[in-house]
């Protein structure tokens, strides 16, 4: 029970890695408040995790609705220990001068802002609680990818945040950290699949560019994500973990390959 009595507000909580976390956090002993658009897949989050955690529909990208959020956390819960900003979008799959403005638009308010917005309005929390801030970033993040371009863009910011925000937030007593997966089996990563034009060779892509031989589910993600939230990574902050079966040893030979024959396609 290495989250016990610890109350998590987690973005983009209610599919995929947030869901995992959201299970994980829960098994840990945390309270968990789920921020998600869809209420639906809230509830069913919600039922999975059992009594004692909390759903709320909102949208990252609006600032009155995060600060609505954190507010209902602290009124039920009175106190947050931890803010995982997991919420991120990963559409379009295109080169920058295909992407429009709109797609460029969303891309920067959801991944960027919205850790803008929890930092905004939670920060005086996690100050009573010298509490730890999670972002979920991604290995693209450092070395890029193919047809990508914004969204790795948004990644390689929220690796550059984190570590600012780690040296702003030391002398408060709060921790902040990221993980940066590869490739992780969600709905995410699927609709990027249908995105390429090859499409039908993706998953054989994402099982070789993991070193350790496949492409996991969000669970790998959520066990680092309780080993940073707990007291066992209290002297690690600043830090940008790879979740990614040792991707990035190979990553550039076989995404170059990939790269280059999609590119002839467009």
């Amino acid at each position: 029970m290495q989250l016990q009595d610890k109350v998590v507000f987690l973005t983009g909580g209610s599919t995929g890695i947030g869901r995992c976390c959201a299970q994980a956090y829960a098994k840990e002993g945390a309270s968990v408040a789920v921020l998600a658009l869809e209420k639906e897949q809230i509830d069913e989050t919600i039922a999975l995790l059992g009594a004692g955690h909390l759903g709320i529909v909102g949208n990252v990208a609006r600032s009155g609705e995060v600060a609505a959020a954190i507010r209902r956390t602290i009124d039920t819960y009175g106190r947050i220990d931890i803010i995982h900003n997991n919420a991120g979008i990963a559409h379009p799959s295109k080169p920058m001068h295909l992407t429009t403005e709109e797609e460029f638009d969303n891309l920067i308010n959801v991944n960027i802002r919205g850790i803008y917005h929890t930092t905004l309005h939670g920060i005086a929390a996690l100050k009573e609680t010298s509490g730890t801030i999670i972002n979920t970033s991604s290995l693209v993040g450092d070395i890029g990818q193919g047809l990508h371009a914004v969204y790795t863009a948004t990644k390689g910011a929220v690796n550059a945040l984190t570590k600012s925000m780690a040296i702003d937030y030391a002398p408060d007593g709060i921790r902040v950290n990221a993980v940066a997966p590869a490739g992780v089996w969600t709905p995410m990563l699927k609709e990027w699949c249908r995105e390429q034009p090859n499409a039908e060779t993706m998953e054989k892509y994402l099982d070789d560019i993991h070193v350790l031989g496949y492409c996991p589910d969000g669970d790998v993600v959520a066990d680092a994500c309780v080993f940073l939230a707990s007291a066992k990574a209290a002297f690690i902050t600043g830090c940008i973990l790879p979740v990614s079966g040792g991707a990035e040893l190979g990553y550039r030979s076989v995404l170059n390959e990939v790269t280059s024959k999609t590119q002839e396609q467009l």
